[in-house]
């Protein structure tokens, strides 16, 4: 089962390795992590998306709060959230097969951002399994490089982030 962690972090040299430190030391493998600039100043936000059981995901969490730059952690496994994912796409797009590229990009909402001779670059916005389709009905035109962001994701309503924190007590 997949859990989106998100962590709130000082904004400092070093943070990010020791919280990839601890994954690496723990085995965890991670499917996806985002870092970037918050509303706060100082306070950056990590996305942090692993394959893990419950009883495991609450220890990674523990383990992050013993992280001295962590501010807060949390699972938005029980939430509802918006997450997206971001690709662009290099697509080889020789004048015949241009049109049926640039239908499929219109079907997928997606928008092509630059165009050449010979290829062209498709960006993307959404969950990973449209991302993912996008990528399989591209992939017979011949897909030359691709670049994802990783899952960036937000809990839905007016809370900012939901407070679940070690042994859900609080920090």
């Amino acid at each position: 089962m997949q859990h989106t962690l998100v962590a709130l972090v000082e904004d400092k040299p070093g943070v990010l390795n020791r919280v990839a430190s601890l994954f690496r030391r723990r085995a965890f493998n991670i499917e996806s992590l985002t870092v970037g600039h918050t509303e706060q100043k100082g306070i950056s936000r990590m996305t942090i998306v692993i394959d893990s059981n419950q009883t495991n995901a609450e220890r990674v969490i523990a383990n992050l709060y013993k992280q001295v730059n962590v501010i807060q952690v949390a699972d938005l496994q029980e939430v509802p959230v918006v997450s997206r994912d971001l690709a662009l796409i290099k697509v080889t797009a020789p004048p015949d097969c241009r049109s049926d590229i640039m239908q499929l990009v219109e079907v997928y909402r997606a928008r092509i951002v630059d165009v050449t001779n010979d290829s062209l670059i498709v960006e993307t916005t959404g969950d990973e399994d449209k991302i993912n389709s996008l990528v399989e009905v591209l992939r017979p035109f011949g897909i030359r490089e691709m670049v994802r962001t990783g899952v960036v994701a937000m809990a839905r309503g007016g809370t900012p982030l939901p407070s679940v924190t070690e042994g859900g007590s609080g920090k």
